[in-house]
């Protein structure tokens, strides 16, 4: 079984929500006069932390995670709690190291780690467990279940990079210079649109992050919502220097666009109605807003991609625990 498998097992058999059991990106829980929003997320070293990534970064993508999926809601983290399994033996300078990541990700996002638990491991395992918060009179908060037929679905930035600067630091991937310092960098040092998603979640009717790729991000949002997406993959923003990266490298760009994972761009539809008024906002805010397609239908929660006059299905093919 794979993480989404296991996922809805669980929430059958404790008769839980879809949405509180997590098949969302967090959990909503209301409390009096505010609303609690609540993100766990596990980094296990195997399979979590790239070569080249260094304790510091490591603790802080451990932070990344949670905040980014906040983020995606309009929420801003409140209060962390960080559990961690340890090897025995590990050298005392990393666990400097993983305590000075914390710090930094604690001022960046705006969050105060207030406790955890540690224990022995086989392999470094950092779990974060964040709390957010919102007040009751705010906005809905955006579900991956609202979208709707003529919502425009929209994005916060480029893809390619951080499939990319997999590619680079596992694989040894060619790349020049300017290309290689972003690509491997949006890696070690992944930033999550924390201003984008809390500026811009009043207008969306249905968001997540990007983190497991986009074709991935792009079907669960279908099929929460039961529609039809069409993406122009033309209007899909690309990093400078992806498509010379790919062709020296035997590489399909729409792969490393689509398919790649570890980025933190938000996606998210937004009503027609209200675009124009979105687009004003995020330029006054100084904010990057693309649209990439739209909701054309009622469906079983399909995507189709467009490349001038041709369309075709696209492949839902991202990173999937125990896929």
């Amino acid at each position: 079984m794979n993480e989404k498998e296991i996922i809805e097992l669980f929430a059958a058999r404790l008769g839980l929500q879809r949405k509180r059991m997590g098949l969302d990106d967090i959990a909503i829980v209301n409390a009096g006069s505010e609303i609690l929003a609540f993100k766990c997320d596990m980094l296990v070293e195997s399979t979590d932390v790239p070569k080249g990534m260094e304790p510091w970064q490591v603790a802080r993508k451990s932070i990344v995670s949670c905040a980014s999926d906040l983020a995606s809601k309009g929420i801003a983290p409140y209060v962390a709690l960080v559990s961690l399994g340890i090897p025995k033996g590990y050298p005392s300078s990393h666990i400097e190291g993983l305590a000075d990541g914390f710090k930094a990700a604690s001022g960046e996002f705006g969050v105060r780690i207030v406790g955890g638990d540690t224990n022995e491991c086989s392999e470094l395992v950092i779990d974060c467990s964040m709390i957010g918060r919102a007040g009751m009179r705010d906005r809905k908060i955006p579900s991956r279940q609202g979208a709707r037929p003529g919502d425009i679905v929209v994005v916060s930035g480029a893809f390619g990079y951080a499939s990319s600067g997999l590619k680079i630091l596992i694989n040894g991937a060619k790349a020049g210079e300017q290309f290689r310092k972003k690509a491997v960098e949006s890696v070690l040092m992944p930033a999550p649109r924390q201003k984008f998603g809390i500026a811009m979640a009043k207008y969306f009717s249905s968001s997540m992050d990007s983190s497991d790729g986009l074709s991935t991000c792009l079907y669960e949002l279908a099929r929460a919502s039961k529609v039809e997406i069409l993406i122009d993959s033309e209007k899909v923003p690309v990093p400078a220097g992806l498509e010379e990266f790919a062709r020296e490298n035997g590489l399909d760009t729409g792969t490393l666009v689509f398919h790649g994972g570890e980025e933190f761009e938000i996606v998210a539809t937004i009503p027609e109605t209200r675009m124009e008024e979105a687009r004003r906002y995020a330029k006054k805010m100084n904010l990057d807003l693309y649209a990439i397609g739209r909701v054309v239908k009622r469906g079983r929660g399909t995507v189709v991609v467009k490349t001038g006059s041709t369309r075709r299905q696209l492949e839902d093919r991202g990173y999937i625990h125990l896929g």
